[in-house]
């Protein structure tokens, strides 16, 4: 571990540098200390006096993020969280303008560039995706990944943007995305808080940082405590660089180098971020940067007082080792400025955040007086007394907000609701434009809305010729895997047992042989870090393919998933997306642990994935081509029970497509529209035939996504025809097939159509048991179905068909 310390004032001074140009570097540095630190303070206060609603700040951090900032190169990345404001503003991220501007929530791109109003402040984002859809030159720029709250959730993505220099260094086929990477020379930058070193998605990252080798520089900057809680309680020795000692690399330069510095050493910090760097950047070998002795004034953030858990002698010593205070001590006693210059420094800085805050404020309640008074013009046209009284709250309001504008007009709108005139539906008129607008400042881009999205996606069917050969299923998904690969050198696979062995259920079978381990390889039991590495991989231009072996591990990777990935293009706004696929499997019926089919949880967690299901491996294959044409992250869900199912093979394998969000009538029927989707569909197809003997007539629709649901209503048009319906589900009771009949009735207004009550068939509300017996007795069987749709029946025709259970 190379343990840094203050050096020699001189001593810092590059060999080609005069004094004065020295100093001038000195001088601005602090200069940008102070401001960002002025900006900490102010933003505090704004959320104190109700401007804003809430506020979490960088400062105490400021010197060692201005070193850092120093070694950024355009093209390199940044992943870090919400302390990093000093970093943004020094690296062009951001700006405070920029900074105020989303302490507000103004929800416009030209004012918060990181999120238009959706994240809060000091969450930083930089465009990545043209208006039109397309990828800006990630060369041009310092890029910086959409920041999360989720504690250490910056860490796995951090993998994936490493590893990406790694490929495109080493796998010459990508050599000609040049908008992508300069060979492999970028950096990705990830900064944690020392108490977020105790989240697991930590160890995750940096034990597969050390085994990948990535051009990574992770700092952690240690103020001490985690909230309230202190390093001792935190972190074993209460020291994270001598916890990952072990990791330190070793005479044959496996490992990862590890370096300490102090927060408030200012040469100290640019001479470890340069060595840091430069390791990183000309070795591909990832780099741990521990700043210790780091305060944090303000506390944690505006909901609380540090007073009340910092002793006394503790808050002294934070006045006393600031880092601000610390290297304005240096600059004087270096002889570099007088007391008296620094403090013009400080005063002119000062001046400058309050300048750019006003500024904010000013655009922000501008934007607000502008939808205010429209309002008021269209509300003083109606007379109407309760309308008056509305509109004088309204006008009386000093600061009020969009919120409190539109609860106004709706009110008034609705006292109006017996009213017919042509004030009135102006006033209406005018609400349904805004409304619009609403929705596309607060509801829009959770997916791709352009041609980018797999929704536009051409459909081709696939064609078989009449010699077709009989395969397991699994071998249709490994030739449209080797179509793909063979066509698009940017595509990647990897997850446990993937490379070598083609994964547990062949479906990337001799695919490395013939592609090479940079593109389909094996990973460590990380799903955490496996997700991170795709996300990473797909926001810097490659297409990847991750895969978690079992549906039941996804929810490892749950945060990760939800937190970052489905977010990605709503929180940023549009501007950022990771087109990553998760290939998994599930719904086998056998045992607690490779059974489940927690598609509830999908569903709650993962809005911004499409959420496939086929019931086959050539409809995954037909969704795995349709997903790899376009650019929105998913989920695709195979059967875990149908790899050896008998199949015929395309002849189009690589280029047929499946529509996402379409489902298909698998069997017209008259009677009852039974709607399931994955391995429940062979148990309803079984059903259908024992149905049949009775004379009852089901028709089967599978839905093929949860999401998108149904784009084209099959359901609503199956079920206006039968009158009765049936969801089969494996997921538990109240789950996915509760979310299926919501859409149908409620959104599809299915309801419309019901000649008998709507049934749900589900699992029931625990994990099967192992063995055939436990899945009979657990799940949905052939023998369920039909005695759900047998009571159905008996409740339309009991003569035809009495009870007989």
């Amino acid at each position: 571990m190379i343990d840094s310390r203050l050096s020699a004032p001189m001593n810092s001074i590059p060999s080609k540098l005069s004094f004065d140009d020295f100093r001038a570097i000195v001088l601005k540095d602090y200069e940008a200390a102070v401001q960002s630190r002025n900006a900490s303070l102010l933003g505090r206060k704004e959320v104190l006096t109700g401007k804003a609603k809430f506020g979490i700040f960088g400062d105490g951090k400021e010197v060692a993020q201005i070193a850092l900032a120093k070694v950024f190169r355009k093209g390199d990345w940044r992943s870090g969280y919400y302390r990093d404001q000093t970093l943004a503003f020094q690296t062009g991220i951001s700006t405070i303008y920029h900074f105020f501007s989303q302490l507000y929530a103004h929800p416009s791109l030209e004012a918060d560039i990181s999120s238009g109003g959706r994240q809060m402040v000091a969450h930083f984002a930089t465009k990545l995706v043209e208006e039109d859809g397309s990828w800006k030159n990630q060369l041009q720029q310092i890029n910086s990944f959409s920041d999360i709250s989720t504690t250490g959730g910056q860490m796995a993505r951090t993998l994936g943007l490493g590893l990406a220099s790694k490929l495109y260094r080493n796998n010459k086929e990508l050599a000609y995305l040049t908008e992508y990477s300069d060979n492999g020379n970028e950096v990705v930058f990830c900064n944690v808080g020392n108490a977020s070193t105790s989240e697991g998605v930590f160890w995750e990252t940096v034990n597969a940082a050390g085994v990948k080798q990535i051009p990574a520089v992770i700092s952690i900057w240690d103020d001490g405590y985690g909230i309230s809680v202190p390093n001792d309680i935190q972190t074993t020795k209460s020291d994270i660089s001598e916890v990952l000692k072990g990791f330190q690399s070793d005479f044959k330069g496996l490992g990862i180098e590890i370096f300490k510095v102090k927060g408030w050493d200012y040469p100290g910090l640019c001479e470890t971020y340069e060595q840091a760097a430069k390791i990183a950047r000309e070795r591909h070998v990832p780099c741990l940067v521990h700043v210790v002795d780091l305060t944090q004034p303000q506390g944690h953030s505006s909901s609380g007082s540090h007073e009340r858990y910092k002793s006394v002698e503790r808050l002294q010593w934070e006045k006393d080792y600031d880092c601000n205070v610390k290297m304005r001590e240096w600059i004087i006693e270096a002889g570099i400025a007088t007391a008296e210059e620094l403090d013009k420094i400080e005063a002119e800085a000062k001046d400058f955040v309050r300048k750019e805050q006003k500024r904010a404020w000013f655009d922000y309640r501008n934007f607000l007086q502008q939808e205010l008074d429209e309002a008021i013009v269209y509300l003083s046209a109606v007379k109407d007394g309760q309308v008056e009284h509305a509109l004088n709250v309204l006008k009386s309001a000093t600061e009020p907000s969009l919120k409190d504008i539109y609860s106004v007009v709706r009110q008034a709108l609705r006292g109006l609701r017996f009213t017919d005139t042509a004030e009135r539906k102006a006033l209406l008129d005018w609400y349904q434009s805004r409304k619009a607008v609403n929705e596309e400042r607060y509801n829009s881009k959770l997916f791709v809305e352009n041609i980018y999205s797999p929704l536009e996606v051409d459909i081709i069917d696939p064609e078989y010729a009449d010699n077709a050969a009989v395969l397991d299923g699994r071998e249709v998904l490994n030739a449209c895997f080797e179509a793909n690969f063979r066509r698009d050198p940017r595509l990647v696979a990897f997850g446990e047992d993937v490379g070598k062995i083609g994964d547990v259920n062949q479906g990337f079978a001799g695919l490395q042989e013939k592609f090479g381990d940079l593109r389909i390889f094996d990973t460590g039991i990380r799903e955490s870090a496996i997700i991170g590495k795709g996300i990473g991989l797909a926001v810097r231009g490659l297409r990847p393919i991750a895969e978690i072996q079992y549906l039941d591990y996804l929810i490892y990777a749950l945060p990760v998933l939800s937190d970052d990935l489905a977010s990605l293009s709503y929180r940023t706004k549009g501007q950022q997306r990771a087109p990553l696929i998760i290939r998994t499997r599930g719904h086998r019926l056998e045992g607690i642990w490779h059974s489940g089919s927690p598609m509830t949880v999908l569903l709650g967690s993962l809005r911004g994935l499409h959420i496939c299901v086929p019931r086959n491996m050539t409809q995954a294959a037909g969704m795995y081509n349709t997903l790899l044409k376009g650019e929105d992250p998913a989920v695709v869900v195979e059967c875990l029970n149908g790899y050896r199912l008998k199949e015929k093979m395309p002849s189009n394998v690589g280029d047929f497509t499946v529509p996402i969000g379409i489902a298909e009538v698998i069997r017209e029927g008259r009677d009852v529209t039974v709607v399931s989707y994955g391995s429940t569909l062979r148990l309803v197809q079984e059903a259908a035939l024992e149905l049949d003997k009775i004379g009852i007539s089901i028709e089967i629709v599978d839905i093929q996504c949860l999401q998108p649901f149904d784009r084209t209503q099959v359901c609503l048009t199956s079920l206006s025809k039968t009158n009765r319906i049936l969801v089969v589900d494996e997921d538990m009771p109240g789950g996915a097939s509760a979310f299926i009949m919501q859409q149908i009735l409620e959104t599809q207004n299915g309801y419309y159509h019901l000649d008998s009550k709507p049934r749900t068939l589900s699992a029931k509300p625990h994990r099967p048991p192992y063995g055939s017996d436990g899945d009979y007795f657990t799940k949905p069987s052939v023998e369920d179905i039909v005695e759900t749709v047998y009571e159905i029946m008996n409740e339309v025709d009991p003569q035809n068909y009495p009870k007989y259970i």
